[in-house]
């Protein structure tokens, strides 16, 4: 009788520094705003926010996250990691699809590691924009959304 053993499947690490980072986010917006008249397209933010003591997050606590984000993309959105608390993404299609995009992704973290909410801000590419003006949009309304709670999403409406 002979037994094969086979090594174990090495573990996809999905640890938020391992992801793009903001340089790169804003590259890719900027790529992207060339033919936002043609094929739409929109930034969402989505930050975490603690409801215990505030001290950083473990980075299991980040691997977990990013998982969970990670899970609830769809294959033509692109996720990049904004900041220790946020993470962008780049998500294909009408402001409809990135509102409820947004949600899903708040929705997944919320309550997944105890004492963590998630909320989202959300701006449309638009011809014209530059990356930074999306990205300050998309921020300004994640601010929005920090104030309303868990799970809330702000998608950007007006001319600040």
């Amino acid at each position: 009788m002979t037994t094969t053993l086979t090594a174990p499947a090495p573990v996809a690490s999905l640890d938020a520094a391992l992801l793009p980072g903001p340089t790169a986010l804003h590259h890719r917006i900027e790529d992207r705003l060339v033919t936002a008249a043609e094929h739409p397209a929109s930034l969402v933010v989505i930050g975490l926010l603690r409801k215990d003591t505030g001290w950083p997050l473990s980075s299991g606590a980040l691997t977990t996250v990013t998982a969970l984000l990670a899970g609830a993309l769809r294959g033509e959105d692109w996720l990049a990691r904004e900041d220790h608390t946020e993470f962008g993404v780049l998500v294909e299609g009408t402001p409809a699809a990135a509102d409820t995009v947004a949600a899903r992704m708040a929705g997944v973290v919320t309550g997944a590691v105890t004492g963590l909410i998630a909320c989202a801000g959300v701006a449309t590419l638009e011809p014209g924009l530059t990356a930074h003006e999306v990205e300050r949009r998309a921020v300004l309304c994640l601010d929005a959304a920090r104030h309303r709670g868990a799970n809330a999403v702000v998608h950007y409406a007006g001319t600040r």
